[in-house]
């Protein structure tokens, strides 16, 4: 049965509400949130893929539901919304759509096939009319900046226009096309001589070394098998950075988050820059650190890389990955590789490593 979406902030104004991609006490929870209540049988990595387990599966407990709910507006969590409200259609086109949600969310992404491509102009398509119609994820200029009432605008919209944009790609070219090519130069650059990339397993580390900044899908094609992302460019331009997938509760194995701020004080003591290093913290949805003049805001951490300064270090890029290896090989040599990590596991394993600083 199709359920109809209604605002977050009304949930109190309605008995029965399916709440993806978020948590909320009063409703059957389809999210792949950390600490948010699962469905074992039908849990994903996304929560549009947790949506369209159960369609798949015809979990008895969705015919109890008329409604469907989130509390914000994202790639995952709207076709999670959307595959609900479009249960036949979204089972159609379920690896699509699931494709999607892995790049929308997790910005890893493969371009062997013709719906491979077709995954990645439709999320560039939302991503511009997102920001061109509305505001960009986390717009510091967003009216009122409350995004659980502004997001219901961005849902009615594209629960109405997605399927039409599914059905005719090319008929939206002109939204798509220029962040669709953005992409592929970047994953052209990536294959270039001058480029890089190189997986370290034992701390699941990616290092990323290309001339230029580069758009957060390209630059985090290959890191599905990563929990973090250390960019080198030319001019000893660094960034490191948490995967979205070390804040959810993913189905792969993982390394738990480290607070990056003593790694930040340790480049401090070599840097020879203006600038200093900073981290935002881990509880952030994807903490960077970084060599900088002023923190980034949420929507600056959230857009890519090639849109954002990224100061020269006095520290050499061998340098560097030496330091930022040491660091987590340290660190992680007595943790274990697991799915779920609590948040409360996190804590005290930071706090126990702080005890031994």
């Amino acid at each position: 049965m199709a359920k109809k979406f209604v605002p977050f902030n009304e949930l109190s104004m309605y008995p029965n509400v399916l709440v993806v991609d978020c948590f909320h006490p009063d409703g059957l929870v389809l999210s792949h949130w950390r600490g948010a209540p699962k469905i074992e049988e039908v849990h994903d990595d996304t929560s549009t893929g947790i949506v369209l387990n159960a369609l798949e599966q015809q979990l008895p407990e969705l015919e109890q539901y008329q409604y469907v709910t989130n509390n914000h507006f994202d790639i995952d969590g709207f076709l999670g919304v959307w595959s609900l409200c479009n249960p036949s259609l979204a089972l159609q086109h379920q690896q699509l759509l699931r494709k999607m949600a892995l790049v929308g969310d997790f910005r890893e992404l493969t371009l062997e096939t013709a719906e491979d491509h077709l995954a990645l102009q439709l999320v560039c398509w939302i991503n511009y009319v997102e920001k061109e119609r509305f505001y960009a994820p986390f717009a510091s200029y967003a009216p009122g900046k409350n995004e659980i009432r502004l997001c219901i605008s961005k849902y009615q919209f594209f629960l109405q226009q997605f399927e039409k944009a599914l059905k005719n790609p090319e008929d939206y070219k002109h939204d798509w096309q220029e962040e669709y090519e953005q992409v592929l130069a970047g994953m052209e650059a990536l294959r270039q001589p001058s480029s890089h990339i190189e997986l370290r397993e034992n701390i699941r580390l990616l290092i990323v070394q290309t001339p230029e900044p580069l758009h957060y899908y390209a630059l985090f094609s290959q890191s599905a098998g990563a929990d973090m992302v250390l960019s080198l460019y030319n001019n000893q331009r660094y960034e490191l950075e948490y995967k979205y997938t070390t804040w959810i509760d993913c189905t792969r194995k993982c390394f738990p988050r480290i607070d990056l701020q003593p790694l930040a004080n340790q480049l401090n003591r070599q840097e020879d820059s203006p600038y200093l290093w900073r981290s935002d913290k881990i509880t952030d949805t994807g903490p960077i650190l970084r060599l900088t003049e002023e923190k980034l805001s949420k929507e600056q951490r959230f857009d890519h890389p090639l849109n954002r300064t990224i100061y020269s270090s006095s520290i050499a890029p061998d340098e560097l990955i030496k330091i930022v290896r040491r660091y987590f090989e340290q660190v992680y040599q007595e943790v274990p590789l697991k799915s779920r990590w609590k948040w409360e596991e996190i804590r005290q394993l930071n706090q126990n490593l702080q005890m031994k600083n």
